[in-house]
């Protein structure tokens, strides 16, 4: 469709908001009336030139055939369309016959909807446009809305004709009809400062995606194929794809593309819809509601999967459908990943609530059609932002999921785009490309493509997006992908780079192991009455509890003067905004735990006074003497009771000895297999915490201290210990590898990958600069400087 014929459409169609609606609807609302409004006017103009042979078949249905219900399939094929209007009524001809009685004018029109198929009775229903007619109509705008929509000077049909003036009004094409529904669906959210991009993507996008999808298998793509997007918006990427097919692949090929989608909102897939109805396309293939809480396809595999998810949204609404606690119940978001020591275990692939973006992903890998079904195998293209790439710890839910798709050879390249591209986000964006059938060439690697600096500005902002693709950046960047090799950026006369570059990676340079280094606890103790204190009170309530023993006294140890209170006490926390659930306000009023808590504090009392107030320098001493001190007053103490005392009365001191955790002794056996298992030699076992005494194969461990703990990220391809006593070792002697908490990462870093040094200006330049500037500040400067 001409570019121009295309802009006058949108014009004329936005217009009729301001022309008609304008004191019926608060302008956040116009939408409501034009979308749908623009949707069924197109349906209308499709069903007009068979509009008799309908009539005709419906009446011979129900008069010669007496059928008691239409027969669908009969109408469909007489209509052309998988869809039909059984009602006397096109839009045109209720407007034909109109009168000032709006009323009228409403029973006809609520008896032309009633007459669509079950299909546009549901895009009707989604649109909510029932109610918007009888708004119309009660504000007696209804006759002139129709009347703009049924204008000889606008042309929503596929055919041509001549508007008032004897002007050619050209056809509009399925592919027109999706640019002006986007047109308007991006400028009704602009006015309103709403996302634009959640619902559409631009189409230079769509096009580089498709590109990158079906070039690469351009000679083997099948002539039944399927092609699902599971947040398809208003279906921009699954149109886009099959048009792609059928004009660069269909020539003398008769492909059958069936195409499949999933919308959450209900407007954009009541457009999603109708636009698989006048296109052809089966609309039952596209669902509604959330991708995310049903897998409305659980049986069905796809060949090419092209997706722009929503990001950086989230996802907690529907956690009570993918998790029940900790555990994942969503086979989609479950992996099977092998841990340090090469043991598999069923691992949650979730990412964190506020952005779900990695579950669309994980949803096309669920997707994906063995090769044992398809040669081809299936080729994904994802868009998302960069906290796809990197977000997330080792272990967790979004360091599984790119692991996964690393470790199983589906990651082929990642594209980096420019900024300001998309409608609705000056963020970078990047387009994920996956196959579960890499050609050899690409086998156990990566390319990652730097695209961010190809691009034409725009000359008017549409939204955030400022640049755009042009043809020729498109070709550029498919080019590159096809080739898989790396290329370096260009730089300019200004130091400045410029261009593409792409860099090509192993699988394992993205990994690392996540390793905790240890450090011994070094502690001194001493009793005092002020230590001892803080073991009246919960940790977890101690702001309430200290109010309360501040304000009654040793009168709260009684259960009925706990409840006299209690009321008071809760206005109290209102008034500092301290938030109590059912299970904190039960334990704070509870007698038998403020009785505990203060058995507890009378024992420690009785400890101090046995073995007084001496400061221990070696906290193994102390232990000692408090084992002892405990047994000699018969005190009855839990081993969690016995450990608050004691971490009250001590703390951590550099200059303190070691705190021992357990000494043991190994056997030829033991050593061998512990030596295994830490993959080292018997001189190294110190590194791994293991300290050899005086005494033949008997070690001493020690307990670590949590608060000096530091971890490191070690490359896979780099070996734990080495790394260690390279990097660790020289600055911190007495540390140690915690080999049980290693945990496998990956994360794609293009910065570190693609930053390229620009070296500063030279002083001569900076000099040039100063003195340029002089000459325009009429000598000011040189007073300044004293020149």
């Amino acid at each position: 469709m001409d570019h121009s014929v295309h802009n006058k459409l949108v014009s004329f169609i936005w217009s009729i908001a301001d022309d008609c609606l304008r004191d019926v609807y608060v302008r956040g609302k116009y939408r409501d009336v034009i979308l749908p409004m623009v949707v069924l006017r197109r349906l209308d103009t499709l069903l007009e030139p068979t509009k008799q042979q309908v009539l005709d078949e419906v009446r011979e249905q129900k008069e010669e055939q007496d059928f008691i219900e239409l027969d669908a399939l009969s109408l469909q094929h007489v209509s052309g369309y998988v869809f039909y209007n059984t009602s006397k009524w096109t839009l045109k001809s209720l407007f034909d016959t109109a009168t000032n009685n709006q009323q009228i004018l409403l029973a006809n029109f609520e008896d032309y909807l009633r007459g669509f198929s079950d299909n546009v009775k549901e895009i009707i229903t989604r649109f909510n446009l029932q109610n918007q007619i009888r708004h119309m109509a009660n504000k007696d705008v209804l006759l002139d809305v129709l009347e703009k929509f049924v204008s000889p000077k606008i042309n929503l049909s596929p055919f041509d004709m001549t508007d008032p003036d004897g002007y050619k009004l050209a056809g509009l094409s399925n592919l027109g009809m999706g640019y002006v529904f986007e047109e308007l669906i991006r400028k009704f959210n602009e006015e309103n400062n709403e996302e634009a991009g959640e619902h559409f993507t631009p189409r230079e996008v769509i096009e580089l995606m498709t590109h990158l999808v079906f070039d690469p298998i351009k000679d083997q793509i099948p002539y039944a194929l399927s092609v699902y997007d599971p947040a398809c918006g208003s279906g921009g990427m699954l149109t886009e794809s099959q048009n792609f097919i059928e004009e660069r692949y269909g020539e003398n090929v008769d492909r059958d593309i069936f195409l499949y989608g999933k919308e959450i909102n209900d407007e954009t897939y009541a457009i999603c819809k109708s636009d698989m109805m006048i296109k052809g396309n089966n609309p039952e293939n596209i669902r509604v509601g959330s991708t995310l809480s049903t897998d409305e396809f659980a049986s069905t595999r796809f060949d090419f999967m092209l997706s722009n998810p929503p990001y950086g949204k989230s996802w907690a609404s529907e956690q009570k459908y993918i998790k029940n606690g900790n555990d994942v119940i969503d086979p989609r978001f479950k992996v099977i990943l092998k841990d340090y020591w090469g043991n598999e275990a069923e691992l949650d692939a979730t990412p964190r609530s506020s952005d779900g973006q990695l579950l669309f992903l994980m949803e096309m890998v669920s997707k994906l059609k063995p090769t044992s079904i398809s040669p081809i195998g299936s080729r994904i293209a994802s868009v998302h932002n960069g906290s796809s790439l990197f977000t997330g710890d080792a272990g967790g839910g979004e360091s599984n999921i790119r692991r996964y798709i690393i470790e199983n050879d589906l990651l082929n390249a990642i594209v980096q785009l420019p900024n300001n591209l998309f409608y609705n986000t000056g963020i970078t964006t990047y387009i994920w490309l996956l196959s579960n059938n890499k050609p050899e060439n690409r086998k156990g690697k990566v390319q990652l493509i730097d695209a961010s600096l190809l691009y034409r500005k725009l000359r008017k902002n549409l939204g955030n997006k400022n640049c755009e693709f042009a043809p020729e950046h498109i070709a550029e960047i498919v080019q590159c992908y096809l080739d898989g090799h790396e290329l370096n950026r260009q730089i300019d006369s200004n130091h400045d780079p410029i261009g593409l570059a792409a860099k090509v990676f192993d699988n394992q340079d993205f990994g690392y192991y996540k390793v905790n280094i240890e450090r011994p606890d070094r502690r001194k103790a001493q009793f005092s009455l002020d230590k001892l204190e803080g073991l009246k009170f919960d940790k977890s309530l101690l702001e309430p509890m200290q109010y309360m023993l501040e304000k009654y006294g040793d009168d709260l140890y009684t259960a009925e003067f706990l409840k006299k209170v209690e009321k008071d006490v809760m206005a109290w926390c209102d008034s500092q905004d301290i938030s109590l659930n059912t299970k904190a306000k039960t334990k704070l009023f509870d007698i038998k735990h403020w009785l505990s808590l203060n058995a507890l504090f009378e024992s420690a009392k009785a400890l101090m006074q046995h073995i007084g107030n001496v400061e221990y320098n070696d906290y193994n001493v102390f232990k000692k003497d408090v084992d002892k001190a405990i047994n000699d007053l018969g005190l009855s103490l839990s081993a969690p009771e016995k450990n608050s005392i004691l971490n009250a009365v001590s703390w951590y001191d550099e200059t303190a000895e070691k705190v021992i955790k357990k000494v043991i002794k190994l056997n030829a056996e033991k050593r061998d297999d512990l030596l295994n298992y830490l993959g080292c030699q018997e001189k190294d076992l110190a590194d791994f915490g293991y300290y050899a005494t005086v005494k033949s194969g008997e070690y001493v461990t020690y307990e670590s201290n949590a608060d000096i703990r530091d971890s490191e990220s070690i490359p896979l391809k780099q070996h734990i210990h080495t790394y260690f006593l390279d990097e660790v070792k020289p600055h911190v002697d007495e540390a140690w590898i915690n080999l049980d908490s290693v945990k496998i990462g990956y994360e794609i870093s293009f910065n570190k990958y693609f930053y390229q040094h620009k070296p500063l200006r030279s002083l001569d330049d900076v000099a040039k600069d100063i003195l340029a500037l002089e000459k325009q500040a009429d000598g000011l400067i040189a007073q300044i400087l004293g020149i």
